[in-house]
């Protein structure tokens, strides 16, 4: 019961507000009063046939908002879309966290070995027999700045060893402790790039994130509207189809009574099942159409729905520069495309690294151990120190690096004109745009104009029929016409309201309620 007082206070301020639309026609002049009572009845029967149609079927009621919102939940754009931002900002999570000290222990609890080995100094096999148990301690550091890395390892075991060549066993424990520093020279630094490509990554999901959600916007409120003309359309020829079923009978009583020619009765019945043949058509139409937009709004095709749109207009002042200004400023698409310009540029480094001239330096430093009493281990300690330093010099490469360096320049190149393009593209759809809102604004004048027009016909031919002076065909007609004219009103306020919507999506901006449209990207808030 709620339900149904809410459709009737929603009609009822849609009826009163709306200067734009009036119900479909009531029944044929014979059972028409005219005047406000008339028009009440016409109005009447419109709710009525909404409310039977939602309490028998257990509609579910959509505005534009409630369907944008579900859609934002449920559709599978915005699901896929909200999964790889996921997936990009786990991978940068990862990168984050790799770049932080790594703890590790290596534990080996027991491990035999006996094997028989050749012994080249003496010259003959011998048998070698290992007991042991230990264990590794290490903690690992990247150092960003350097692209280096620092580590601090130690090794602490027991061993029990037999060698047959001197027939004696050797126990003990042992601990190695050793700081050790690997640092590359003469290259770029691949921790900082490799951390730099996860953040714009992360970003760019961002914002194909944002897109998407904006996309999917234009996306429901297109079907939106295509699902409220269906339906319109469906009333409408639900009511023309009743009117022309009562039209022929009235006339086949008059046939029947020989006041008319069986002509206008014959008439009369082909445009009953013409008509009957439109509202079949439009009942196809309006089913597959919420089909469609159901699935955008990603609820179950069984559920069943009913759009709720105000159609009322408001002419909206735009400023053509303020929108393109808008639109330069806030379009993440260009945002997008300085992100594959960079991309480009890390591309660049990398090639311009292959077959690099690059080196190495290694240093560690240790304290080795070893005693059969754990506490004398460090009695006659051993100092190990490693220093090493490479070269990787390459000498021929037959032109590989300059042409794979070539090719990369090229692309950074396309995606630099690929912003300009983008530029260019974002001010040509922004003024085409701005165009289109003051030729739609045009038409809708126009329309109601037409709509008014049609409407005055119809009363003065609806008179023409009380008097007799009309046949009941000359009036459907003008009532079709009618019709249509209202149709056509309609249209033209959707299709103003679509271009509205599509100049906000252009731009960011509402110039409705003249406010940005800002969605909050944080690609460094991950730490």
């Amino acid at each position: 019961m709620r339900n149904i007082k809410t459709v009737l206070v929603r009609f009822r301020r849609f009826f009163k507000e709306s200067n734009t639309f009036t119900a479909p026609f009531g029944s044929l002049p014979s059972r028409c009063s005219g005047g406000p009572a008339g028009k009440a009845g016409i109005v009447g029967g419109f709710l009525f046939f909404f409310i039977i149609s939602f309490s028998a079927h257990a509609q579910r009621l959509l505005t534009l908002d409630q369907a944008v919102e579900e859609a934002m939940n449920n559709s599978p754009d915005i699901i896929q879309a909200r999964l790889s931002l996921d997936q990009n900002k786990e991978n940068l999570i990862a990168q984050r966290a790799s770049l932080k000290s790594n703890f590790r222990l290596n534990l080996q609890p027991y491990s035999f070995t006996r094997d028989r080995r050749y012994n080249e100094d003496i010259g003959r096999w011998i048998d070698v027999q290992n007991t042991v148990t230990a264990g590794t301690f290490s903690i690992e550091q990247p150092i960003i700045w350097t692209d280096g890395t620092i580590s601090l390892s130690n090794h602490f075991g027991w061993q029990d060893s037999y060698s047959s060549n001197s027939d004696n066993t050797t126990r003990g424990f042992s601990n190695n402790l050793s700081l050790k520093l690997q640092q590359p020279l003469f290259t770029y630094n691949r921790q900082k790039l490799d951390l730099k490509e996860l953040e714009l990554a992360y970003e760019n999901s961002q914002l194909n994130y944002a897109v998407r959600e904006l996309a999917v916007e234009k996306q429901i409120t297109q079907f939106f509207y295509q699902v409220y003309q269906t339906q319109m359309n469906l009333m409408t020829s639900k009511e023309d189809y009743a009117n022309r079923k009562q039209s022929y009978e009235i006339i086949k009583n008059k046939v029947d009574a020989g006041l008319s020619a069986k002509e206008e009765m014959y008439q009369a019945e082909l445009d009953m099942m013409s008509s009957k043949s439109t509202m079949q058509n439009n009942q196809v139409e309006f089913e597959n159409v919420k089909d469609n937009f159901k699935q955008a709004l990603g609820i179950p095709l069984e559920e069943d729905i009913m759009v709720i749109a105000d159609v009322s207009v408001t002419p909206v002042d735009v400023d053509l520069q303020k929108a393109i200004d808008y639109a330069l400023q806030n379009r993440m698409e260009l945002r997008q495309r300085q992100i594959d310009i960079e991309k480009g540029q890390f591309e660049i480094i990398k090639t311009n690294a292959l077959n690099e001239f690059r080196g190495d330096i290694g240093v560690e430093v240790g304290l080795f151990g070893m005693n059969e009493k754990l506490g004398n281990m460090y009695e006659k300690p051993t100092d190990n120190q490693t220093v090493n330093f490479t070269l990787d010099i390459p000498l021929w490469d037959w032109g590989e690096k300059k042409a794979r360096l070539r090719a990369a320049e090229a692309s950074l190149m396309s995606k630099e004109y690929n912003l300009k393009d983008e530029e260019v593209n974002i001010k040509l759809t922004v003024r085409q745009i701005y165009r289109n809102l003051g030729n739609l604004l045009t038409q809708i004048e126009i329309a109601r104009k037409n709509e008014e027009n049609a409407k005055l016909t119809y009363e003065i031919n609806l008179e023409k029929y009380r008097n007799g002076d009309l046949t009941s065909m000359d009036l459907n007609l003008q009532q079709n016409q009618l019709t249509q004219k209202k149709n056509a009103l309609i249209n033209a306020i959707i299709n103003y309201k679509l271009e509205l919507l599509n100049m906000k999506l252009q731009t960011l901006y509402d110039f409705e309620n003249k406010e940005l449209i800002t969605p909050a990207l944080e690609p460094n808030s991950i730490k």
